[in-house]
């Protein structure tokens, strides 16, 4: 069977404020295409499918009316939809009785049955080929919260344990199911161990201390032909495994991915293993720019952004713009002025990202605060140090004699 992985859609995302319908539907559009020209016959969707728990009624529209056209497109396709951590499972799952009948199978509850053990047929998929014989089994995992996993108190880790317990009885019970000339593959919304995180990953995605939440890849048995991971978002193999791997997501979701190719992977399942496996790139649709493409002052920054074109010679969607700036104080008005010398240009300005020079680390002791010496400070030494940590140099005589006047005239207002 010719299977394609894909996860991490966030349909609905906005980039800085920006409406990215364009671009989802773009990414829809070609993927619809790949399907047909690739000949997939199952397609395996890894999780957050929507950005947001609660999206709008356009997002949902966006992606029902993709699976209704691609199953007209493709009529024997499969199409297996597992919910990430930003999905609502529930909600994810609403329409399924609708589906029943029609391959398409979205999975977003872990059930329990009246006994407290989980219900693991309902999230075992047959992959069946276009004659209707079940060539393999698909173990279609979503993202596991609290509760949907073995509760594993005396281990060191009991979420990692809980969770590799869970993979352990899934596949335990697949096994009981398929027949000697049946492979399995399985689908995962989780954090692996060893994983390459881009900045979005970090910032959007929980931040895990210590890696208390990272599952490894001893976690799925070795005779699971493939592993279909989501929720990160750079594409990539985990534990040196060619089989267990992150799809990536389809479009850029930071300006850190400015040189990154997204992309879907495409494979052949056979009983032995995979094979044919490749990486088939999404189109950028829109365009993310740096400019310039390193921190500069703001003179330097004003001059290479008037080189910027103009808006009406250029007839491809206007690029998102990251501005970086280097200051070496505070700059009152600096929006104001980028997009002043932004007018008429063909950019979306999204970001501007300042840095300032480097802090003096010659003293790396380590220094200690007293009570006593917090009662002592003054309202003008802590914003000396406030403003030292910040911007690496002295106030300024102007702003420091400007903020005692403000101190002045507060001690007065209470006299008063």
């Amino acid at each position: 069977m010719k299977i394609l992985h894909t996860a991490d859609w966030h349909l609905g995302q906005l980039f800085y404020e920006y409406d990215r319908t364009y671009e989802h539907q773009h990414f829809l559009n070609w993927m619809r295409g790949t399907l047909s020209s690739e000949n997939i016959e199952a397609l395996l969707i890894s999780g957050d499918i929507f950005d947001l728990s609660n999206p709008s009624a356009a997002s949902i529209k966006m992606f029902y009316t993709f699976l209704n056209q691609t199953v007209k497109d493709n009529p024997d396709l499969q199409i297996i939809i597992t919910a990430g951590n930003h999905d609502s499972a529930a909600r994810l799952e609403s329409p399924k009785p609708l589906l029943e009948s029609s391959n398409i199978h979205i999975i977003g509850l872990v059930e329990k049955k009246e006994d407290g053990s989980f219900d693991y047929e309902k999230l075992i998929i047959p992959l069946k080929d276009r004659q209707g014989v079940t060539k393999a089994w698909c173990m279609a995992v979503p993202f596991l919260r609290m509760g949907d996993y073995p509760v594993i108190t005396e281990a060191e880790n009991p979420y990692t344990a809980g969770v590799s317990a869970f993979y352990a009885g899934a596949y335990d019970y697949t096994c009981a199911k398929k027949s000697a000339n049946q492979a399995i593959i399985c689908m995962g919304h989780l954090h692996a161990q060893q994983t390459d995180m881009t900045d979005v990953d970090k910032s959007v995605e929980r931040a895990i201390m210590g890696g208390v939440e990272c599952i490894g890849a001893t976690a799925f048995h070795e005779d699971i032909r493939y592993v279909a991971l989501g929720h990160i978002h750079k594409a990539q193999r985990i534990g040196g495994k060619e089989h267990i791997r992150y799809c990536g997501s389809p479009i850029p979701m930071s300006f850190s991915e400015l040189n990154y190719k997204h992309q879907v992977i495409v494979f052949d399942l056979q009983e032995q293993g995979i094979s044919n496996l490749k990486t088939i790139e999404v189109p950028v649709s829109v365009p993310l720019k740096r400019v310039p493409s390193v921190h500069s002052t703001l003179a330097e920054v004003t001059n290479a952004l008037q080189q910027l074109p103009v808006a009406g010679t250029v007839h491809l969607p206007a690029p998102y713009l990251e501005v970086r700036v280097l200051l070496d104080g505070p700059e009152p008005g600096l929006r104001h002025k980028i997009e002043t010398a932004l007018s008429g240009k063909h950019v979306r300005l999204a970001k501007i990202d300042v840095k300032y020079p480097a802090a003096n680390s010659t003293d790396s002791r380590t220094a200690t605060v007293t009570e006593e010496s917090i009662r002592e400070l003054q309202p003008a030494d802590v914003l000396e140090q406030v403003y030292q940590s910040r911007y690496h140099t002295t106030v300024p005589a102007e702003l420091l004699q400007l903020f005692n006047q403000v101190i002045q005239e507060v001690a007065q207002t209470e006299a008063e």
